[in-house]
């Protein structure tokens, strides 16, 4: 069973908040893809298990906030 989240990001408009971010939460334990979507403002992530804290964190870790 996989699970998938979305989380609403501000300041992100450009391939690099892509790659930031993707990197970033692609390090996540139990992460098997990321998906951003610039023009939504949103990252969707799907894996076994989704830890929203962690995927927060590493959001965070990025540069970026999940409003």
């Amino acid at each position: 069973m996989t699970d998938s989240t979305s989380y609403s990001v501000d300041g992100m408009s450009c391939d690099h908040c892509v790659r930031a971010i993707t990197e970033e939460v692609g390090q996540v334990p139990g992460i098997a893809e990321v998906r951003v979507d610039l023009a939504a403002k949103t990252v969707t992530v799907s894996g076994d298990t989704v830890d929203d804290a962690a995927v927060r964190a590493a959001i965070d870790e990025a540069g970026y906030t999940v409003v």
